[in-house]
């Protein structure tokens, strides 16, 4: 069954999906069914006009997927296509894979996703394969077969982060203490690949890693969770995300504390905590990269071109006070 005709049959059940969490952009005119074909064994390359791709992040707030949709905007621009931002109001399994359901039923050509986690989201991405529909995964993929990835080696990332960190230690002359981790949960795969990582920079020291601290990627709690581990009388902390980040940066800020703070993503909070004095450094990554390059591969495997589920490093820089202007 090709797409639209899928998406004929499902366009019944998508107003009363979209009353969901999954934010949407207006619903594009219901397209016309298609004239009969003759029998090929092959579909014609799509005209660029006609590629709707749906973009679907963890969430739709923080600025790391503002411009990962930035990025893949102006290259939608620049390829003449489609791009919707479809992601839901906040990181929720039930609301991503509703996300998915609809750009099924929506009739789309590709989906650039984003992945809470490794597992629950699958099932509906292979719904969306078996329709015909491309995968392209940017920042954190699912365990499901994609035409291509473009993404942070965040183990990488985590143990250049980590390294930051001793280094900042062993500059103050503290070569041994406890250390704290705020992370957003024990499923998004970036997050723990950055979390091993930045682990792995004090294998063979005297420093003990405590145990992880969850946030959900809310900068409230992870704020709360950071002020515990600065009671407890720790020497560092890392935040493994924008909101992880930020929330240790206004914790060790109101503790008016030299505690080393090193985190990941930027923002404006995190820029103005880093010049500041509060957070030692962060780990930039390069969404505008991701969106920009998934758009290119989704018109390309779209068009038909075999992508072999290649895994593109889009890279990471260590922004600190001077380097952050």
């Amino acid at each position: 069954m090709n797409k639209r005709l899928l998406a004929l049959i499902l366009g019944s059940c998508m107003t009363a999906s979209l009353l969901g969490g999954c934010a949407t952009a207006a619903p594009a005119p219901a397209a016309e069914a298609p004239a009969a074909e003759a029998s090929t064994d092959e579909a014609a390359p799509a005209a660029s006009g006609d590629i709707k791709i749906a973009l679907i992040t963890m969430d739709s707030i923080d600025q790391h997927w503002v411009t990962l949709n930035e990025g893949a905007q102006a290259e939608a621009a620049a390829e003449g296509v489609t791009v919707d931002f479809m992601s839901p109001d906040t990181k929720d399994d039930s609301k991503q894979i509703e996300c998915v359901n609809n750009a099924v039923a929506g009739g789309y050509d590709a989906i650039l996703v984003a992945a809470n986690g490794p597992d629950a989201i699958s099932g509906a991405l292979n719904e969306a394969t078996s329709a015909g529909i491309k995968i392209i995964y940017v920042d954190s993929p699912a365990n499901v077969e994609a035409e291509a990835t473009f993404a942070t080696n965040n183990e990488a990332a985590g143990k250049t982060a980590g390294e930051e960190m001793l280094k900042e230690l062993q500059a103050k002359g503290i070569d041994s203490g406890d250390i704290g981790i705020v992370n957003v949960n024990a499923s998004t795969q970036s997050c723990v690949d950055r979390e091993t990582g930045f682990r792995s920079a004090f294998e063979g020291t005297d420093y003990n890693i405590l145990e992880t601290q969850y946030c959900d990627g809310d900068a409230a709690k992870a704020q709360s969770i950071a002020e515990n581990y600065i009671t407890q009388g720790v020497v560092g902390i890392f935040g493994a995300n924008e909101g992880s980040t930020t929330g240790t940066g206004n914790a060790i800020k109101a503790a008016g504390s030299d505690i080393v703070g090193v985190g990941f993503d930027k923002s404006d909070s995190i820029k103005n905590l880093i010049v500041d004095g509060n957070l030692l450094c962060t780990m930039a990554q390069n969404p505008d990269v991701m969106g920009s390059e998934g758009v290119k591969a989704a018109v390309s495997a779209v068009n038909g071109e075999s992508l072999g589920g290649k895994v593109v490093d889009t890279g990471v820089t260590v922004l600190n006070k001077d380097n952050i202007q």
